[in-house]
Parts: structure tokens; sequence; C-alpha cells
């Protein structure tokens, strides 16, 4: 999910984390690299509180998108650039861990949700937030051109819906990649009456002139007409449907005094459980003060704010979203999520990447 929101939990980790380093013996400054995406929080005033409350230095190092950071990690594994990485999703975390990018943390799970802990629970990444990749459509703009709501994936392949559509790259983006997997999962079940596999629906959305994202953000606030990107600079419209959350519309009424025209098209097997996750990578530095963040990431003070945060699910027991302004109320939920493993993204992966790459390629 976009991390840009970091700057509110930067601000409950200052006061958890105060004075936790200061009774370490050694008065050498402490710098503290994180490898992230798309984050425009935690600002340099707010960082120097930081620094002046904890003795920690913090230093981003900022990619593009989820792709980014595996790809930083794996150029730089013999000589890493950061401590902790925070970002990777499920559909990431494999490669990361096949090729021995992580060390293990010292962090607590007694408190996670099942859910967050089903694809991973080893010592070697943390769940941080969690939430169901789903597609989005714009209910008033379907209205105003009085378009049926698809009641399959195969809809968006007819002609109304001709470049009315937004897809983030799952080479390069975490929830693009989410929803690759799912469509995986979705035309390995698809009912009779619904021929082809996930190469030809992906060639045939390419021939209907989808939109094509590096990234979520692109997609979301540039091209997608049902969400808060109709406010953004650079805003362009055309996409009634985009890949986002499930929960998306909850979060568009929180911000909009429980006022939304975008819902979640929550077709069976369309959707990916998607978990977030911090790592140490392997080689850091400053390992103790990584788990310190991880610590608090997780911690209850912190992670059960995600939702207005992190526009995420909490990823401790007995949390939800808020019902302020329709949140809780607007979000959908999966209808039965897909049943992707992580020893089969392992496996595949790589296979279902080609094959989406060649499909829209030749189109």
């Amino acid at each position: 999910m976009n991390l840009k929101v970091f700057s509110i939990l930067g601000i409950l980790l200052l006061s958890s984390l105060s004075g936790c380093l200061s009774g370490d013996s050694n008065d050498e400054e402490v710098t503290l690299k994180i490898l992230t995406y798309d984050i425009n929080a935690l600002s340099d005033e707010l960082i120097g509180q930081f620094t002046n409350q904890t003795g920690i230095q913090v230093e981003f190092i900022r990619t593009d998108d989820a792709g980014g950071i595996l790809d930083q990690m794996m150029l730089t594994q013999s000589a890493p650039l950061a401590d902790l990485m925070i970002g990777l999703d499920n559909t990431y975390l494999p490669t990361a861990i096949e090729n021995g990018l992580l060390m293990e943390h010292s962090a607590s799970m007694d408190n996670f949700t099942s859910s967050s802990l089903e694809f991973y629970q080893g010592p070697l990444a943390i769940p941080f937030d969690e939430g169901d990749v789903c597609l989005n459509y714009d209910e008033d703009a379907l209205a105003a051109a009085n378009m049926t709501v698809p009641t399959s994936l195969w809809n968006l392949t007819e002609p109304e819906w001709n470049g009315k559509m937004a897809f983030p790259s799952p080479m390069t983006s975490s929830p693009g990649r989410a929803f690759l997997t799912a469509t995986v999962d979705y035309f390995s079940h698809a009912p009779g009456n619904e021929s082809g596999n996930m190469s030809q629906w992906w060639s045939s959305i390419a021939d209907n002139n989808a939109i094509f994202t590096s990234g979520w953000t692109e997609a979301y606030e540039t091209y997608y007409t049902g969400g808060y990107g109709i406010w953004s600079e650079g805003y362009l419209g055309g996409a009634y449907l985009t890949v986002s959350y499930c929960h998306s519309p909850g979060v568009e009424a929180f911000y909009s005094e429980n006022y939304t025209h975008s819902t979640s098209l929550v077709l069976p097997r369309a959707s990916f459980h998607q978990v977030e996750y911090a790592g140490i990578i392997n080689g850091a530095s400053e390992v103790e003060a990584a788990n310190l963040f991880i610590e608090f990431l997780t911690s209850s003070e912190v992670n059960v704010n995600m939702p207005e945060n992190n526009l995420m699910y909490s990823i401790l027991e007995g949390t939800d979203l808020p019902e302020t302004n329709g949140y809780r109320f607007h979000a959908d939920d999966a209808i039965q999520s897909n049943a992707i493993t992580q020893a089969m993204i392992e496996q595949s992966m790589d296979d279902w990447l080609a094959e989406w790459q060649e499909a829209v390629r030749t189109n």
C-alpha cells in the first residue's frame, strides 16, 4: 500500500522509542537506514525530534515501488545500503527469502491475526499490515455511461470497457502482482462457461486498450475516476475500474464525510489476501535499531492505528476498521479469496510474469 501516511506513525514512534538507547554506553551516533517505497512522510522536523529523543538518526532510501525494493536488495546484496526494508508483500517475499536477502528479527508475533501469519510466520520477516487486493469500480461513471456491473472478469474484455481500465504492472507493483496472482487462481477454477486461461484474459484486456502503469499510485490517483485522485495534480481520469483493495471504498468514505461512489468488484477467487512485511536486511549494520523499529511498528500503540495511518488492516488480533465516517460500512469483504500458496509463488511466479509480459506485449 502507499506508505506516504507514515508521518503519523512516526509521531507515535517518537514517544515509544524515547530513551530506548539512552542506556547504551556507546556514544557513537546510530543511523538506521530504511529501504521503502512511495513514502513522502517523516519530515526533516519529525526526524529531528525522533533523533533528539532516541539518539537514532533515520535515513530513508526510497524506490518507486515494491519491485524497486527487491531490485535494490538484489543489486546491493554483497554490500547492503540499508538496514531495514519496509514494503515487500507476500508475492515478493519468497524471492527475497530464497536469495538470502533477509536475516532473523527478534520481535514477538504472539498477538498477530491468523490471516497475517497464514502465508509466512518464520523469523526472516514480520507482517505490519494486511488487506485484500481486488478490483474497484466507479458506480457513478458506470451509471452515467449505462454500463453493466461485471459479473465475470471476461466482461471486462467487452467493447464497452475499451480504454476504461487501469492496471498497475505486476513487474513492479505489489498490488499489481497480487492481482495477477488472483487471476491465476480465478481462471484455474473458472466454471465451464468461462473458457480460456489467465494469459488469454490478459491478452484480451490489453487488446481492449487497458492502461498499464508502473505502480498502484499512478493507476489509482492519475487514472481512476472513482477515487481521491480527481483532486490530485496530474489527474487524467478515463479509467472507471482499477486494482486496489476491497476496503478502499471505506477509505474514500472515511476521508469524504461518509461519501464515496467507488465500490469493489468482489468476484469469487478474484482477490488476493496481501500481507506487507518489514524485515532486517542481511548484512545490516544497525540490527538493534532495526529490531526496535520493528517492535514498535507492530506494537499495539502503533499498529491498531494502521487503518487510519496506512489505510490497511492492522495485523493484531481483535482489531477492525473504524466505524467513523462509514469506513467499515463502505469497506467490502473478499468472497472466497484465492488459494495460492507461498510454495506455488516460489515455484511459478517467474513463469506467471513471463506469461503476463508475453500476453500484454503482443497486443
